[in-house]
């Protein structure tokens, strides 16, 4: 069964309440675009209210805890995120593994949790360049996509609620995008993982691409066999930059 592409706007560490008018701009314009699922990922503060501003588009965290409520100050809860009307949740960004220590067996634990929440999640995964430089790309993502993605039976039984992220560490706010044979070459890998995790079911699971992703790449990525959308990062805030790339995804190059 054919999926709708998937583009999500991960807002970061950005913005204000006067942001929401951008997220409203968004919100009517999905209208024009019903072959294509979008959604955004504010800063928590703003999770509100953007829920309550927007109808037609999903919204989601940018991460959560493992447990449900408890002493953890400063975290939030995937029950937490639900309770609020979350869609999702983003988890495993090279920027958390990054800044936060995060291993794949952590965002593991907070996908498990998101998902018995109700919350879907969005898994991100990437090489940095002295990986890639020493042609050990596609090994380091497919490990981190083994040990980040819940396995077993409730793994399977969810697979329809998880998408992975595929983001180059090099590329996430430089400017630089993947070549398009190499973004080929690892969302084939990541599938063959996914496979081996879920078997049939992986098929219900979009691999996204992520990486510097505006409107003048977005058509040639999108296009891309085994491409099902997009995470994208700084041309998410504003309606002007983020919706060619929505349209990008409702008309891909042939």
């Amino acid at each position: 069964m054919s999926q709708r592409p998937y583009i999500v706007g991960n807002w970061k560490m950005n913005g204000s309440r006067v942001m929401l008018a951008e997220a409203r701009a968004i919100d009517r314009a999905a209208q024009r675009y019903p072959d294509v699922e979008i959604a955004l990922a504010p800063p928590f503060p703003l999770l509100g209210p953007l829920r309550e501003a927007v109808s037609a588009i999903g919204v989601g965290g940018q991460d959560c805890h493992t447990a449900a409520k408890g002493a953890h100050t400063g975290d939030v809860s995937a029950a937490m995120l639900a309770d609020i009307g979350a869609d999702f949740v983003i988890l495993g960004h090279s920027e958390r593994r990054r800044d936060h220590g995060e291993d794949d067996a952590l965002v593991r634990a907070k996908a498990e949790a998101a998902l018995a929440a109700g919350v879907s999640v969005i898994i991100c995964v990437g090489e940095t360049l002295e990986d890639r430089d020493a042609g050990k790309a596609e090994a380091v993502v497919s490990r981190q996509v083994t040990g980040s993605v819940p396995a077993g039976e409730s793994g399977a039984a969810a697979a329809g609620r998880i998408a992975l992220a595929y983001e180059p560490v090099w590329a996430i706010g430089t400017g630089r995008v993947a070549a398009v044979e190499d973004v080929i070459a690892m969302h084939a890998a990541v599938r063959t993982q996914l496979a081996a995790i879920f078997g049939e079911e992986a098929d219900k699971v979009r691999i996204l691409y992520g990486g510097s992703v505006n409107g003048e790449n977005a058509a040639g990525l999108l296009a891309a066999p085994g491409v099902g959308g997009a995470l994208v990062g700084g041309a998410s805030l504003t309606a002007d930059a983020f919706l060619p790339i929505v349209a990008a995804a409702s008309q891909p190059e042939a």
